[in-house]
This record gives structure tokens, sequence and C-alpha cells, in this order.
């Protein structure tokens, strides 16, 4: 009896140190498989690291298909245009020409397609720069001013190639744009201050432009694209007198340094060439516009005058050079006749200051 005790305790204690021992080494086993602390901060960084680096070639991936894309819209848009606007290059008379009726016809898809031809060249300007900031085109009233700001600059280096294909394509667009800018700032009646700032510039730099075109085979018919340019812009009444003050002022100038000048300099034949143009770019405003001009709400007699006084003082500075071409003198007395003719047409430009109207018609 004693012996089948001892037998029965010795196997249930063999069992329990074979328990004891298999569960010791499933212990041991987690505890050698299992990482310490550190390992497991090194792996997480690891992982963070591989998904950044994921985010990243992402990122460059994106930019890669965002530049592809904007260079498909850069091509399927720079086509040469073949619509009207210049058509008659040069003569009399721009608001006769074929397909004007459709400057007073500004389409939507039209002013869509430009403020995107303008937003992607204002991004790459600011990417060439490392400027963070965007410009965002927008309908809103408050981005007016800085939608026409961004258009004259796109206009303005847009004429830096006039013989490029992309500038008969955009520049009808830029002018269309612009106007319409311009006609809603009046008829809102803002504040036209900022928007006078702006074409001031726009005259300055567009006259300075058509006097300074590339040199070679193409300078003659980039002059000629810039003025009729300025001719279309010039449809409106604070944009044409300031082109016109500009340009009066610049054939004083020329005429000045010219006084001064060896004929046979370098520089004297496109001296002589940019003095005709601007006389011919003063005509073409007056013969075509002043009348309209003068029935206008945007009209600033102020204005009127001011570029008056200045053709007669450019015309002064003509005189002199009269011994050398007496044409200089016969081209801006032309001018100033047909202003004078104008003026005596309309009652409103009848009430101008005195001293003005005499020197004018005297």
């Amino acid at each position: 009896m004693a012996s089948n005790t001892t037998a029965g305790s010795d196997e249930s204690l063999k069992l329990a140190l074979a328990m004891a021992l298999l569960r010791s080494k499933l212990l041991k086993g987690t505890c050698d498989t299992r990482q310490p602390p550190y390992a497991t901060s090194d792996s997480e960084a690891l992982k963070w690291k591989h998904k950044a680096k994921e985010r990243k070639q992402e990122i460059i991936r994106l930019k890669q298909d965002l530049v592809e894309v904007e260079d498909r819209m850069h091509h399927e848009f720079s086509a040469s245009c073949r619509c009207y606007f210049f058509d008659s290059l040069g003569k009399l008379s721009p608001n006769k020409l074929s397909g004007e009726v459709f400057d007073q016809r500004f389409k939507d898809v039209l002013r869509r397609r430009f403020l995107r031809q303008v937003r992607l060249k204002e991004r790459r300007k600011r990417r060439n720069e490392d400027s963070t900031q965007r410009l965002f085109l927008s309908d809103n009233k408050d981005e007016e001013i800085e939608q026409l700001r961004a258009s004259v600059d796109f206009l303005v280096e847009l004429c830096d190639t006039p013989d490029d294909a992309s500038f008969a394509n955009w520049s009808h667009q830029a002018v269309d744009f612009i106007l319409d800018a311009i006609n809603n700032t009046l008829s809102k009646g803002k504040n036209m201050e900022p928007v006078e700032g702006i074409i001031d510039s726009l005259s300055l730099h567009l006259v300075r432009k058509m006097c300074t075109t590339l040199q070679g085979k193409a300078c003659h018919d980039a002059q000629f694209h810039i003025q009729h340019l300025l001719r279309k812009l010039g449809s409106e009444s604070c944009v044409g007198q300031r082109v016109i003050l500009a340009a009066s002022q610049k054939i004083s100038l020329l005429a000045e340094n010219l006084l001064f000048l060896d004929p046979f300099e370098s520089n004297f034949p496109e001296m002589h060439s940019n003095l005709y143009i601007l006389i011919q770019l003063i005509e073409f405003f007056v013969s075509d516009y002043l009348i309209n001009w003068s029935k206008a709400n945007g009209f600033t007699t102020e204005l009127f005058e001011e570029w008056v006084n200045s053709i007669l003082h450019a015309r002064k500075g003509l005189q002199l050079l009269e011994s050398r071409c007496g044409l200089y003198i016969l081209y801006m007395d032309r001018v100033i006749g047909l202003t004078a003719k104008l003026v005596g047409q309309a009652e409103s430009l009848q009430k101008l200051n005195p001293n003005v109207l005499q020197r004018l018609f005297f």
C-alpha cells in the first residue's frame, strides 16, 4: 500500500518537473525574441524615414507632371493668330477694320484662357525668384487691380519678342482684357488713381519698346506691331491721351539729341526712323479717336491740355532741325493742324483753357 502511494507521488513529481521545464523553455524563447526598447525606437525611426522618402518622391513626380501639363497648355495656345487684330497694319481709321465688331464681344472663354496663361507666367516667374507667394486671379473686386497689373506686365514682356509666334496669339487678348478692366473700373465709379499709375507705366514702357525694338530684319515690322498695339489700347481716352503725352515727350528728347548728333553716327538712322513712327502714332490717335474721346465719360480736359502743350513744345524742338530735314516740321504741323480742326468741330473741346486754344490755333 505504501509502495503504491510512493510510486504515485513520484509520477506526479516527474510530471510537475516536466511542465516546469517546458514552461521555462517557452518563457526563455519569448524573452530571446523580444527586442530591447532602443531597438524598437530605431525601427520606428527607420519606418518614418522610409515614409518621408516616399512622400518626397511623390512630390517630385507631381511637380514633373505639373510642368508637363503647363508645357502642353503653352504649346496648345501658342499657335499663330489668324484673327482681324493686325489687319490693315499702319493704315488710318482702325475703327473701320473688318471684324472690329468683335472688340465689343469680350468672350468668357477668351478671358479664362488669357488669365490662365497670365497665371502660368506669374507662377514660373515666382518659382524662378524662389518666392512662395502666389497670385490668385479671380473675379473678386479686390483682385481686379492686381489682375490689371499682371496683364500689363504680361503684355510688356510679350513685346520683348514681337516676331515670336505667341505674340500674335496673345497680344490682342491682352489688349481686350486691359480695355475691359479699365471700362469696368470707370463704369463702377471706383478710384482711378491706381489704374492711372498702371496706365502711365504701360504707356511709357510700350513707347520705349517701340523705339528700341529688336535689331535686324524684323525690326521695322516689330515697330509697327507695337505701334498697332498702342493704337488699339488708345481707343480708351485715358490710355490714348497718356500715350500721346509719352510719345510727344519722346519726340522732344530725340529732337534735342539729334541737334547735337553727327549724321554719320551709327545710331542716327534709328533715331531718324523713331521720330517718324512717333509722329505717325500721334496722328493715328488724333484722326481716329479725338472726337470720340471728347464725348466719353472718362475724358479729362487737364490731360488733353497737357499733351497739346507737349506736342507744341515738341514742334519747337523739331523746328531747330529744319535746316537738316524739313519733313520733321511739316509732319508735325500736319498733326497740329488736324488737332486744331477737330477741336473746332467738338463743342466740349472749345471750353478749354484759352491760352492752350490760342497756342493751338495760332
